[in-house]
This record gives C-alpha cells, structure tokens and sequence, in this order.
C-alpha cells in the first residue's frame, strides 16, 4: 500500500517494525506504519457533503525498504510500488553507490531495468499505467544523477558513460529534453577540457605542500606582526571556504578516500586539496614561530600572542579548519616545549589559548567539538564564552555589534572529523552480508554524515570575502620546515639542560611510556604508500632507515619523552605518506557504541585508524572487552619502502592463523597464513605472536595496538642476522 501518499505522517512513533521479507536477491525490512485515512479538512468536506460521519480515522499502510541486495535489486528499488521515485533512498544511492559499484556499472543497470520495464508494458495490459510511471521515475533517476553529480560522468578523454546515455537516449527519446541536454553535456564537458589542456601550455605546477620556499631576507620573519590578525583570519577562512564548499561528499567515504591500492590523493583530488591547505597553515605557523635564531624572546612570544588571537578570530569567524590548524601548529612538540617564550605571555592570552584548545580536547571522542558545530554550524554568529571577566566582556561587546549591524558568518568545519566517522563506519560494518548481498544498511549509516558534510558546505557560502594576492604571495613565501629541521631550530633556541634530561631519564624509568604530556594535540592523518607529502629529507628511507635519521625521541619542555607516535606533533594532516611513522586519529565512540556486534564483520573495509597515545586506556574508544580495532601493516616486497597500515576487527575468538588470514586478504595476498607470521610492534622491540595462540589474548594491549605481517622467511633471516651480531660482539668484548 502507499505510504507516501500526502495524508501519510512521518513520525517515527507512527511506524513500527514487523518483520523481514526475503526474496532472490534482496532482504527487506518490513514496516508498519500508521497513516490517517482522512485529513481533518477533508473529513468536514465529506461531512458537509454526505450529512455523516466516517468513524474510520487511521488506517495502517505496509512500508517496504531494503536493507541489502544485488545491484540489480537496489536499482529496482528507486522506485516505489506505486511506480514513483523514492526521494530519501535515491539521494542515499546516489551519494554511495560509488563504494560498490562504478558510474557505468549503474548506468547500465539501469538502462537494463527501462528497457524490461518497456518489454513488459506490451505484455502486462493491466499494469501498463504503473509501468509507464516507473519509466518517467527512472528518467527522473537519470535527470537527477546528471544534474547532481556531473563528475560521474566527466570521465575524460573517452566519456564512456556519457556517451552511453547520448546513445540511450537516442534510441528510446530522440529529440526529448534528456536527449538535448545530455548532448549539450557532452559538448560542455569536451570545450572545457580543451581550454584546460590549452591553459595548461608552458605552466609547471609545483606542488606547495612538498617545497620549502626560500626566505633569503630574514627580515621577512616580522612581517606576520605587520599583518593585522583580522586580516590573516579572513583570507585564510576565504581559502578554506572555497576549498571545503569544492569537497565533493562522496570523496570522503571510507572505502574510496583509504583506497590504498591508489596513487594517493588522485581519486579524491577535493578532500586533499582541503588537506593541503590545512597542512600548508600548520607548517607555517610553526616556521613564523622558530625561524630568526637572534630573535628576541618578547619578540618571539609576541608572535605566539599573534597567532593566538588570529585564533580566536577564527573561532569568531566559525572557521574551525584553520582553527584547528593554528592549535595544533602551536601545539606541536618543536613550539611546544620554548617554555622561556611561553611564560613570557600574559595571563589573558594564555586563557585564552587555553580555552581555544578546549574546544578541541580528545576527551570523549571530542564532544566539545562536535557539540560547538552542531549548535552553531547555520548559527548567524558564534556564541563565544569565557572565563576570565576581560574576555567575556570583550565578547559580549562583539555579540551586540554582530546584533546590531546584522552581522551572519558563515562556517567552515575540520573535515578530519567528517572523515574520522566515515572511516570508522566502513571498518565497523561489512560491505556484503548473506549470500554476497550488498549491506545498503551501512550506506544509510554513511548518508547520514554526509547530509551533514553538505549542510555545512551551504553554511561555508554565506561568506562575503574576497582573496588579497598580495597576503597569499607572503604566505607561500614563508620558509617552512621539516620535522628534523624543526627540532634543531627549536634546541637552538632553548637546548635541553642536562638536568632536564636526567629528570626525563627517571621520570622514564619511573612511569614507563605511561607519561605523558597532557596538553597533546590530537591529529588525524592517514597512512598511504606514497611518500609525495613527507618532507624530502626522510622521504625516500624506509621505516626502520628512518629512525636512525629523524629524532624521533624529542624531549619535550617538561622533560618528557615522547613516544613514537608523539612523532606526528607536527600535526600534518596527510594522506598521502607517513611523515614520521606514525600518526594519529580519534575513533568516534559514539558510532562504536551503536554497532555493538557488527565490529565483526568489519574486516571488509579497509581503515586509517590509528591512536593519540601508545598508551591507550581501558576506556579506549577503539577497544572493548570483546574486540579491538588493530593496525597492521606489512613488512616485505609489497610494502614499497614505507608502512602502509590498514585496520582490521580483532575478535576475543581470533586466533593467529584467522587474524593472518584476515591480514592477507585485507592486502590481496596469496597463499597460505603459515607462511607469515603476526609480530606486534612494541616501544622497546617486537613481541612475536605464536602460532596457536588466542591473539586477542596474547598482545600486549597496554601499548598502540600495531601490528607487522612478515614472511617466516624473513624473520627467520633477521632473528639469524640478529644472534650472529650478537655473537661478534661477545668475541669483541672478550
């Protein structure tokens, strides 16, 4: 029965669940929904009409949605059984039919489907209204996909699935209004390519985020202090506006932004340009901060007050991107620990900082964050509190000149979020289910966020400013830094006393890797097996060749000794290489919490999970008392020179061949799991997992759950190389 008819309520504590349908191809979930029979102005028209009155108020309507089916079977769900397009699941198809299927997959799909619909009109006499409303629905299908993702079909230089429907329609709507525009698409798509390629004549493009511009007048380090802050903070929020509201949603899926059998960054060219930007910022925040060695310490701490309060102007403009930049750049571990510059700041400023970090604290999968963004993401103005009195006042001064001069910001939010969830949604719930069929449960799950993704990006447009050449000429000529080169800049300016390294040495042998810095920017970042985002002095090395070159063990300004993952304090947020081994992300609880025992299935989807400390908590987002979310990672001919890590499920009844075997098909790898063996990556070395062992049991989970797949082959070589130098030098010493 229709439930969509107007009279229909949508309340979801009208509609009950009854039970699932199977059929071949297809799993239903069946619902029942109660709908009013007859509107209130139509029952007093009958009334009026008739002189009686119909006790038959409610009525109760059958609802049929798909929960997982083959693709011919979800394509046949774009239409109704009265023959009409779903809205709700077409925008969900649309948006993530890309994770199980290519454009000209579905394109033809779908023409399969009009051209039976068309063979059964002559058969079927008596459904022949019906059928010819499910023709008009799969046009509008087609209409809506062209008109609402024309990227799908700017597949340059051959334009197969365009040049598909232009001969689709063809032959079933010469001359119709599909036909003239597809055509008028195709012309579009071709003229557009032709002014691209002609412009690209004699232009090389250089790669911002590898290069490291000369600043040869040092003088250039004060010219942030002659830029007002307002200044920086709108230019830097018109380039993160632009670049977030070109983010295409879809980009942002787990199983098509951590595809690691890509070249990084070609398949979703949106969402890294955005990361870009993002890193572009952090670096320079960093270099403006440790760059003129002679610089005075008031100086230097003037620069730190400068970059706080472009912060907060951010933070006023809602541009949470570059906000979160500024945080993590200052936070960094080279900036950091510069405690003579730090205590150098006033009270207010540090409050202030202080506050600005809060809104991105880890704590409970960063609530502060999202809350803040989901009260004032289509807010006109930010609601900015504080606790010190001169702030508040200040902002309170803010918010009645917003009131007063109508004043409406937009808001630009850290895709890292966005991209944390989606991530996590794919490793959590499985792709296929029973029989192979596709899971268009978990596609629901991953609409959800980007209907978020794209109500923000309306939000982004409401800005009205312009781009100043003049400051992002200064911007990209600051001189920005490596990691290694960061860390010599900062021990230059203040070195590490020899009593602050015995206190770190103790405090160490104390408190294990337990200790921590409390004040750690949490990152998130993905691991890939490009190095074209590292830095060009520790690219090219491998994992183990780069730890011997990179100072990876940095004491901090509390004499701490970070462990490796403190290694990304730099805060890059990349895709695309792992620019100090590690990197590190926060795993949404409250998603991890909702799937409860669908974790299982999850090692169908690859994942770029990783951890703010190797020390993870009981309470840990990722683990749970019957499952933990592990890093694995492969250490042989097929990890081309760096760490490639991808998240699998581990089960409290995984045993090591099921979690090899797990690992394996997780790369694409042949053969057998006894010909691999599962080592976990420990601060001090490596804890061999054994053959027959509950893995879940046998890994030390006090640490960064990481793991490393190596041929038996090799570890047999390496614990060999291992005991003959260990015999050479016993013979030394004697």
């Amino acid at each position: 029965m229709d439930a969509d008819r107007p009279e229909a309520q949508s309340q979801d504590d009208n509609c009950r669940f009854w039970r699932e349908e199977r059929e071949p191809g297809a799993v239903y979930s069946c619902y029942l929904k109660k709908v009013t029979y007859l509107s209130q102005a139509r029952l007093e028209d009958e009334n009026h009409a008739n002189g009686e009155f119909s006790h038959l108020m409610w009525e109760t309507h059958k609802v049929r949605t798909i929960r997982a089916g083959t693709l011919v079977k979800l394509v046949e769900s774009l239409t109704n059984n009265l023959g009409e397009m779903d809205s709700t699941y077409v925008n969900v198809f649309l948006a993530t039919y890309r994770t199980f299927a290519k454009p000209q997959e579905f394109l033809i799909t779908i023409i399969e489907r009009y051209k039976y619909l068309r063979s059964q009109r002559k058969k079927e006499c008596s459904q022949t209204e019906l059928i010819e409303t499910q023709l008009r629905s799969l046009i509008s299908v087609i209409w809506m996909w062209l008109g609402t993702y024309p990227e799908d079909f700017h597949d340059k230089p051959d334009y197969t699935c365009l040049r598909t429907l232009v001969k689709f329609a063809r032959e079933f709507m010469p001359g119709s209004d599909l036909d003239r525009r597809v055509k008028e698409k195709l012309a579009s798509f071709e003229e557009e390519d032709a002014n691209e390629a002609a412009g690209r004549l004699g232009i090389l493009s250089l790669s911002e985020g590898n290069s490291h511009p000369v600043d040869t007048d040092g003088s250039k380090s004060l010219a942030l202090l002659e830029i007002s802050c307002r200044t920086i903070a709108e230019q830097l929020t018109c380039k993160d506006a632009d670049l977030f509201c070109k983010v295409i949603p879809h980009h942002c899926l787990g199983a098509i932004w951590s595809r690691r059998d890509k070249a990084q960054g070609r398949e979703t060219p949106s969402v890294q340009a955005t990361i870009n930007q993002f890193n572009n910022v952090l670096r320079r925040v960093i270099a403006t901060v440790l760059k003129t060695k002679d610089l005075r310490t008031s100086l230097r701490a003037k620069v730190l007050q400068k970059w706080i309060i472009i912060a907060q102007d951010l933070r006023e403009l809602k541009n949470f991107s570059s906000l979160k930049a500024i945080i993590t750049g200052l936070q960094s571990h080279p900036v950091y620990r510069l405690r003579k510059t730090w205590t150098a700041l006033s009270k207010d400023t540090m409050t202030l900082f202080e506050e600005l970090s809060e809104i991105f604290s880890v704590e409970n999968n960063e609530i502060n964050s999202r809350e803040l963004l989901m009260k004032e993401a289509t807010a006109k103005f930010p609601d900015l509190e504080s606790q010190s009195k001169s702030l508040k006042r200040r902002n309170m001064q803010k918010r009645r000149s917003w009131i007063d001069n109508g004043i409406v910001q937009g808001t630009v939010p850290y895709l890292g979020t966005f991209l944390t969830d989606l991530t996590m949604i794919d490793t959590a719930y499985p792709d296929t289910v029973e029989d192979g069929l596709i899971n268009f449960e978990k596609r629901r799950k991953e609409f959800e966020v980007l209907a978020q993704l794209r109500l923000l990006q309306s939000a982004a447009k409401i800005y009205n400013i312009h781009e100043h050449e003049g400051f992002w000429r200064w911007f990209k000529s600051i001189r920005t830094y490596s990691d290694a080169e960061s860390y010599e800049l900062s021990s230059a300016l203040e070195p590490e006393s020899e009593s602050l390294a015995k206190i770190k040495k103790k405090s160490a042998s104390i408190s294990g890797p337990h200790l921590r810095r409390v004040s750690t920017s949490t990152l998130y970042a993905c691991f890939a097996c490009r190095s074209r985002f590292s830095e060009p002095n520790i690219s090219s090395s491998t994992s183990r060749e780069r730890k011997d070159k990179v100072p990876y063990d940095l004491p901090d300004g509390l004499g701490n000794k970070p462990s490796r993952s403190d290694n990304a304090k730099h805060g890059l947020f990349v895709c695309g290489a792992e620019e100090t081994r590690t990197s590190i992300a926060s795993i949404p609880d409250t998603i991890a919490a909702s799937i409860g025992p669908l974790l299982s299935h999850s090692s169908s989807a690859s994942s770029v999970i990783s951890s703010d400390s190797d020390t993870a908590s009981p309470l840990s987002p990722y683990k749970s008392s019957d499952c933990y979310v592990i890093k694995v990672s492969l250490e042989n001919g097929h990890s081309d020179g760096t760490h490639v890590y991808k998240s699998i499920m581990l089960m409290n009844s995984d045993h090591t061949h099921v979690v090899i075997d797990k690992i394996m098909e997780k790369y694409g790898l042949e053969g057998s799991p006894h010909d691999y063996c599962l080592l976990q990556l420990l601060p001090d070395g490596e804890l061999l997992i054994p053959n027959r062992c509950n893995v879940f049991y046998a890994l030390n989970n006090s640490v960064d759950l990481k793991f490393v797949l190596r041929t038996r082959h090799d570890h047999e070589t390496a614990k060999y190389k291992r005991k003959g130098g260990r015999r050479r030098a016993k013979k030394m010493t004697v």
